[in-house]
């Protein structure tokens, strides 16, 4: 993995292999950002190389130029900020991804962009461990007497990344530094999660590399796990529902942080995930094209995989627990059928009406295990309909949630991470969809409104007093397209940096 380190030094002066410096868009074309300190002779050439290039300083734009007089590092990385005007944490740290890409298999590289206060120089250090990414093909190999297929990733080391920072080597700077790097090694976690193949991430799979992270983590992490007959003993009749037309049965994960000394606290925070680790869409199939990509039906509890052993990293102020709901949605001669019943493990009957909206269904009881806890707060975070891509797009995610203040709440923190949603209702209207006329509740209302349904119905496992917020990723959790700035293509870790943010900053 890369390595952060934090720098006061003279950017020109470092011996690097690359040397990224910021440009903004002119009238003119392209111009070298303010705040890049280098030499006059190195930024005339910088200049003119730009001009020659006719570069334009778009935001991912980047342009590597060799042999610059009075610099240090053996290549100059100019990455595109967009206009002066509107350089912000946002294009900071996609430029910073773009341009690391650009140069990932070097060894060392330096940062140098404008970063004015802590906010964009961990929005710098952010999008700059971000861009190095890249899934390890090699870990998907598996020796043909092998009784178990893993995909433990093979050590690999990444550039050692400096950022230069303006303001100085103080607590807050090196922590802002610090932050990113647990973040950003928590998020490649969660981005492994995603991209490995569903043959070697089943619900056992997924709980072996679970445990084996948090025993190489220097956070103290438990956790804890039941299988199908612990399940089917407990009264969870959703998840074993979701699960029983498949070989590989399900699990419910249990990870839990707690701190330590006068930081302990009752109640905390609790994060719920969906763990699909393949969704054929059971006896409701999905057409053959729309199941290439449904090795990404976990996102949700890889994401909160990886922000729980990132809280503990850092030493979060609040107990923080994690649970991956974890299956596999198949269809075979014990599937689960449209019209059956089901019991959750609050006792409410639900009627399956679509076997390929599956993910409700492991949520409400995952939902309702963390509520037995009493946490001051619960989040579940899912790829859970396509209706939230139709009404927000692949790069924005929605929430909803039981108490508006907590909702904004929730917002707020992904937007100061980089990570955009967008709040939307639940609509009390709606709600009469989910009646049915055999059960206690139908898990599924007709095609309009279908994400603010979905979050109606997992409304109804929240226990009382507890708030509550259901985050629809299905968009941006998983770039189909190429890499774009800090994103890559394949899982993009989205939801860790906001969970992460929601332990630091939670009042009961």
């Amino acid at each position: 993995m890369p390595s952060l380190n934090l720098t006061t030094r003279d950017a020109a002066s470092l011996k690097v292999d690359a040397l990224v410096v910021g440009s903004v868009s002119t009238d003119s074309g392209a111009t070298l950002a303010d705040g890049h300190g280098l030499p006059a002779a190195a930024a005339a050439h910088l200049a003119a190389v730009l001009t020659d290039l006719e570069a334009k300083a778009k935001v991912g734009e980047t342009v590597r130029v060799v042999a610059v007089p009075d610099v240090a590092a053996t290549a100059v990385v100019v990455t595109g900020l967009g206009a002066g005007a509107e350089v912000d944490t946002v294009a900071l740290r996609s430029a910073a991804g773009a341009a690391l890409r650009s140069v990932a298999k070097k060894a060392t590289v330096a940062v140098a962009l404008p970063a004015e206060d802590e906010a964009a120089l961990a929005a710098v250090a952010d999008g700059a461990y971000a861009g190095v990414y890249g899934f390890d093909a090699t870990s998907t190999k598996v020796s043909p007497g092998a009784k178990k297929a893993t995909a433990k990733k093979a050590a690999t080391t990444g550039p050692r990344i400096t950022v230069v920072s303006s303001l100085g080597q103080g607590k807050a700077v090196k922590g802002a530094v610090e932050r990113a790097a647990v973040i950003g090694s928590a998020r490649d976690f969660a981005r492994d999660l995603v991209n490995t193949p569903p043959n070697l991430l089943t619900p056992q799979l997924f709980v072996d590399r679970v445990k084996a992270a948090v025993a190489a983590s220097s956070g103290k992490v438990t956790v804890t796990v039941l299988d199908e007959k612990a399940l089917a003993k407990g009264g969870f009749g959703g998840i074993v529902g979701v699960g029983q037309g498949s070989a590989n049965p399900p699990r419910i994960v249990t990870m839990t942080y707690s701190p330590s000394g006068s930081r302990a606290k009752k109640g905390g925070v609790a994060f719920v995930g969906k763990g699909i680790t393949f969704d054929s869409g059971g006896l409701c199939i999905k057409p053959s094209a729309s199941m290439l990509t449904m090795k990404s039906d976990m996102a949700g509890a890889a994401a909160v995989a990886a922000s729980v052993i990132a809280a503990a990293e850092l030493g979060g102020p609040v107990p923080v627990t994690g649970y991956l709901c974890l299956a596999e949605n198949m269809p075979s001669g014990t599937a689960q059928r449209p019209g059956d019943v089901v019991t959750m493990r609050n006792g409410t009957t639900v009627e399956i009406i679509d076997t390929d909206a599956e993910g409700r269904m492991v949520l409400g009881d995952g939902i309702c295990l963390a509520g037995e806890s009493k946490p001051d707060v619960i989040v579940d975070i899912a790829t859970l309909t396509g209706a939230q891509m139709v009404a927000l797009g692949a790069r924005v995610a929605g929430v909803m949630a039981n108490d508006d203040d907590f909702r904004s709440t929730v917002v707020s923190a992904g937007a100061a991470e980089g990570e955009d949603s967008w709040a939307m209702p639940l609509p009390r209207e709606l709600r009469a969809g989910l009646d049915s006329v055999v059960a206690d509740l139908a898990h599924k209302a007709d095609r309009w409104g279908g994400m603010l349904t979905a979050g109606l119905f997992l409304q109804e496992f929240v226990a009382e007093g507890i708030k509550w917020a259901h985050v629809d990723i299905a968009g941006p959790s998983f770039n189909e397209k190429g890499a774009d700035g800090a994103i890559p293509k394949g899982g993009t870790g989205y939801g860790v940096a906001t969970l992460v943010n929601l332990v630091e900053n939670h009042t009961a």
